[in-house]
Order: structure tokens, then C-alpha cells, then sequence
């Protein structure tokens, strides 16, 4: 048995998930990104790193990667699953609310850094496609590290937060084109390049029209049957499958898996399983992210240091500060506040993870010679080491009250008062601050929760127990007091949204009284199926006050017009309950006869 067993594979396989589990718990400990602990341990553990010393010190093979193609494969899933989960997070929504950052701010980012690094590449002697990769390569920015560093300070709704978030957003979307591109230069043959890039688009096209004509056919429905059989392992192994069966197909066409996963994710944004499979694959894309990294950190060559150290420091430095000149000169343009734009532009000054994708591949289609390949990661990895260090860099160079930037201030870093018997409203908009009055009016304490950050900051300096935050989110729940609560209100209109709370409250309170806004009937048919206590559709409501209105006016006694108007409402009330139990019963009968799922 042992012989049949590939060692080499699994000692590389137990360095990789030793770092995962020993090196960078130990980093976080000492205040460091576990990405970059993943980036350092690959550089250090890999191939180029300790590993080249393995015939003077055969010791070091049970330490060190002896070959980056055991865990190649594993790595290349992460940037599937990063691609999935960028699609999942880019609903059409989010693009129209930021579409003047998004396609303005971050579209001239990405062209004008392209165009600039292209050209200064040029004239080292490159050809102008190499030249034009590598520039779109480094013109992208690193959206884990530099997400992460804005998260764990609390500042993504602040200007630095909307405006680097707008360029990441428009940068990952350039990921797509710039992956066909990579497979237009790697095509072999004597085509002309015009050629080239008609099949190649042909072959995406096909291929993604494939995925979003099945996808819009299959996907809800798929989903609706698995989430029926309430098995978490069903909807895990479900939501595993979607995305390598996506990039399995793209990749068939000829184009790369992450485009696939991009546009699957893509697809299910808009449904209302996007939280659950968020939470689903978050342990997986963790993992998988960082093995990435690990793998990332082997292709530095330390050796680079030494060869050319005065050319390597020059690069970083120019790389970084020429986009972040670029991108402070286009903030302002959009008029964002000098401090932030100067903090935006250092941020994304440094490389990305993108360039390790998108270099990778034309290194192994011998696109790029490696020694090009090799110096550009190791300029690129070096500067993503920097970021962390940019937020103190900015402040120095630009200093700014906190009153220049309301989503700075102290009133969206403030936490709910622990308190018990209250009630929770989720959203302080119209509907919400109505709702809260009246609470307050009856002399019932309730803490709201929001997530506009310019209302929360009013809503507070004003003496209102309003809160920033995320209501899917377990742990601000938890520190809204759920356990303790007499109720929850939901005021919010978005039926994604709605669903994440309502599962994630239940999840922790089971007996909790859910009262929830809803669009029409058919929504709170579903809101009761997914286990509000009660739901109240506008729709109806606007029907039952148009009557009471009518009714008085027509001389009825307001008395017996106002029971009338709720013994309706009752009515309406069991109708709805009793659909949904219905539809419930109709969907376990279809899930233990394995037929067609009733189409909503």
C-alpha cells in the first residue's frame, strides 16, 4: 500500500496545510494579513525558496514544495472560487448605484495605468503584446488585501472605501477581457491577430451563452429543489458542483474556468440564495484562496533580490508611485476629497493577485519569456507586501480631520447598548423611522439597525438608537441583542436581504416574533414559507386603507369601518399562511417524488 502512495505529492500537500494551519495563525497573532503570510511562506517553504538547498540538506524535503505542480491544481480552484464569489457580489443593482465610480473612476483607471505602463514597457525592448498583458497586469490592483485592510478598519463606507472599492470593482471586471486576451496570444497557428481575436470571442461568446441560457433555466430551480430537502450537505455539494461544472464548460470552449464561475455567480446574484451560498463556500474559498497565495509566494524568486536589487527597488517604486498618481488625478477629477483620493491612490498603487493569474498563463504558453515573467511577480508580490503599510503612509502625507469625511466618525463605530425586552428594526427609511415613533410613542425600547452610513451618522447625533451594520450578519445580530429580544421588524424592500435575515435569525431564535415588509401578496406567500411570523404587503395594505378611507367618507361609523377593515386583513392574513403551508407540503411532495418543482 505504501508504495502505491505518492509522497512527494502528500509532503508537498502537508507544508501547504501546515501554513494554513500553523504559519499564518501565528502571523494574524502579530497583526499581519494571512495573505501575505501565505505570500512569505511560499516564497520561503517553495521550489526557489529553501527548497533549491534540498540535495546539500535532504531534511529540508519534508519542509519544503518540492514541486509547485502538486499543488497547482488545488490553487488554480481558488481563483475559480474568487471569480464565483466576485460575480456572486455584482448585482446589477450595485453596478447602477456606482455606476459613475465603477464605469467612470475605475474604467480610466484601468485604461490610462494600461496605456502608460504598455508604453514605458515598450520601449525596453518587449513586443507590443507582451507589453500591452503585462501593463493591463499591473494596472490591477489587489482586492483581497486591500479589502481586507479597509474591513478590519471599519472603513469601507468611508470616501477611501466607495472610491477604492469602485476601482476594484471596474478592475475586476477587466480580469475578463484581459483572461481572453491571454488566449488570444497563446493561440498557435499563422492566423493574423484579427483572426485570432474573432475566434477567440466566438468561442467565450458560445460558450457563455451556453452557461447563461442554462443557468437561467436550471440554476433557481435547482437550487429551489435542493434548498427544499433542507440538507446543508445536499446545498454545499450543490453549490460545489455549479461552480466547477461552469468553469469546466468555459474551459471546454477554450476560454479559462474562473470566466465560467464569474458568470455563474453572476447569475445567482439576483436570487435569493445568494447569502446562503456566500456562507456555504466562504470555508472553501478561505482555504483555497490561501493555497493560491502559497503558490503565488513559490513562483518569487528571492534570487531576484540579489541579481538586480537596484532594478527591483526602482520598479516597485515606480509601479507604485505612477498609479497612484494616476488614480489620485482621477479621484479629483470625480471630485473625491483630496485625503482619500491621496489613501485610494496609494492603496491600489501596488500590484495584484490578477497579474499572477494572467502572467502565469502566458508564461506557460510561452507568451512571456520566464525571466520577464519572473522579475514582473517578484515587483509585483514585493508591493503587495506594502499595502498594508499605505492608510499610516496617506495620513502622513495627507492628513485630514474627521469631519472632512462623515463616515469617519465615531458614530458608525458605535455598538448597540446590551439591553433586553426590545425590539429590532432593520432599516431606518421611511418605513422604518415611522415604525420606530411609534414604538417609541408606546413606550417600547428598540434598538435600528442601517446600513447607510450618512443616515446612521444623522440618525445619531440627533439622540436616535440607530446603528450601522449588516442585519445578515450573525454576530451584529447578536450584538443588537436578538437573544434578549421581544421582536424583530424588517422595513428593508430588497427580497435577497430579507431572506438572509429572516434564515440567519431563525437560525439563533427559532420562537422570535419576525414581522416583515413586503412588495405584494405573492411575497409574503413566500416571506411566510420562509418563516416570518407576519408579513404585510403594500400592496394590500394600500387597498385596505384605500377602503377605510372611502367607507367613512361615505358616512360609515369609523367603529364598525375599522373592524370591517381588520376582519379583512385577518382574511387576507390566513390566505397567505395557508398558501405557503400549502406550497411547502406541494414542495416536499415533489422533492420525495423526484418531479418538476412547482414554477413560481
Amino acid at each position: 500500500m505504501a508504495g502505491s502512495i505518492n509522497i512527494p505529492a502528500y509532503s508537498d500537500a502537508l507544508v501547504v496545510l501546515a501554513t494554513a494551519g500553523v504559519v499564518v495563525p501565528l502571523v494574524q497573532r502579530l497583526g499581519i494579513s494571512p495573505i501575505l503570510g501565505y505570500l512569505v511562506a511560499g516564497a520561503i517553504l517553495g521550489p526557489l525558496g529553501l527548497g533549491s538547498f534540498i540535495s546539500e540538506m535532504p531534511a529540508l524535503y519534508w519542509v519544503t514544495v518540492v514541486d509547485a505542480k502538486n499543488v497547482a491544481g488545488i490553487a488554480d480552484l481558488g481563483v475559480v472560487f474568487l471569480l464565483f464569489l466576485i460575480g456572486l457580489e455584482m448585482s446589477v443593482e450595485r453596478l447602477t448605484t456606482m455606476r459613475r465610480l465603477v464605469l467612470g473612476l475605475g474604467g480610466f483607471q484601468v485604461a490610462v495605468s494600461t496605456i502608460v505602463i504598455a508604453a514605458i514597457l515598450s520601449r525596453t525592448g518587449l513586443s507590443t503584446p507582451s507589453a500591452f498583458l503585462i501593463g493591463a497586469s499591473l494596472a490591477l490592483s489587489s482586492t483581497a488585501i486591500v479589502l481586507e485592510v479597509l474591513s478590519k478598519a471599519n472603513r469601507m463606507t468611508s470616501a477611501t472605501g466607495r472610491a477604492s472599492f469602485a476601482v476594484l470593482l471596474a478592475q475586476d471586471l477587466a480580469v475578463i477581457p484581459l483572461l481572453i486576451f491571454v488566449s488570444i496570444l497563446s493561440t498557435e497557428g499563422e492566423q493574423p491577430i484579427w483572426l485570432k481575436v474573432v475566434m477567440a470571442l466566438g468561442q467565450a461568446a458560445v460558450a457563455l451563452g451556453v452557461i447563461v441560457l442554462t443557468g437561467r433555466t436550471l440554476m433557481r430551480p435547482l437550487f429551489r429543489l435542493v434548498a427544499g430537502t433542507r440538507s446543508s450537505e445536499l446545498f454545499i455539494a450543490t453549490t460545489l458542483f455549479v461552480i466547477v461544472a461552469t468553469g469546466v464548460v468555459a474551459a471546454v470552449a477554450g476560454v479559462s474556468m474562473a470566466l465560467g464561475a464569474f458568470v455563474a455567480g453572476l447569475l445567482l446574484a439576483g436570487t435569493e440564495y445568494r447569502k446562503a451560498i456566500e456562507a456555504t463556500i466562504e470555508p472553501f474559498k478561505g482555504l483555497l484562496l490561501g493555497i493560491f497565495f502559497f503558490t503565488v509566494g513559490m513562483g518569487i524568486d528571492v534570487r531576484e533580490l540579489a541579481r538586480q536589487p537596484l532594478l527591483l527597488v526602482g520598479a516597485i517604486a515606480g509601479l507604485i508611485l505612477l498609479k497612484a498618481a494616476i488614480v489620485i488625478a482621477l479621484a479629483r477629477l470625480y471630485r473625491v476629497p483630496w485625503a482619500a483620493a491621496v489613501e485610494t491612490g496609494l492603496l491600489l498603487g501596488p500590484g495584484g493577485e490578477f497579474a499572477f493569474v494572467a502572467i502565469g498563463l502566458a508564461t506557460a504558453t510561452a507568451v512571456i519569456a520566464q525571466p520577464v515573467a519572473s522579475f514582473t511577480l517578484a515587483v509585483t508580490s514585493l508591493t503587495m507586501m506594502t499595502i498594508p503599510l499605505m492608510p499610516m503612509l496617506a495620513h502622513r502625507l495627507a492628513p485630514a480631520p474627521v469631519a472632512d469625511d462623515p463616515a469617519n466618525g465615531e458614530e458608525l463605530a458605535a455598538l448597540p447598548d446590551p439591553r433586553s425586552g426590545h425590539a429590532i428594526v432593520v432599516g431606518y427609511g421611511r418605513v422604518g423611522q415611522v415604525v420606530c415613533d411609534l414604538l417609541d410613542g408606546h413606550g417600547i425600547p428598540y434598538t435600528a439597525t442601517d446600513f447607510d452610513a450618512a443616515t446612521v451618522t444623522d440618525e445619531r447625533r440627533r439622540g436616535k438608537p440607530v446603528y450601522f451594520g449588516n442585519a445578515t450578519d450573525r454576530q451584529f445580530l447578536l450584538a443588537c441583542g436578538l437573544m434578549g429580544a421581544s421582536g424583530l421588524v424588517i422595513t428593508i424592500h430588497s427580497r435577497a436581504e430579507i431572506d438572509a435575515i429572516v434564515t440567519a435569525v431563525r437560525a439563533l431564535r427559532p420562537d422570535i416574533l419576525i414581522v416583515s415588509r413586503a412588495r405584494d401578496a405573492e411575497h409574503a406567500r413566500h416571506l411566510y414559507g420562509v418563516g416570518v411570523t407576519d408579513a404585510v404587503p403594500e400592496t394590500i395594505e394600500a387597498s385596505l386603507q384605500l377602503s377605510e378611507a372611502v367607507l367613512v367618507g361615505l358616512g360609515v361609523p369609523t367603529g364598525p369601518v375599522i373592524a370591517s377593515i381588520h376582519e379583512k386583513r385577518d382574511v387576507f392574513r390566513a390566505e397567505l399562511q395557508t398558501a405557503a403551508r400549502n406550497a411547502g407540503q406541494s414542495g416536499s411532495r415533489a422533492i420525495r417524488k423526484s418531479v418538476k418543482p412547482e414554477r413560481r
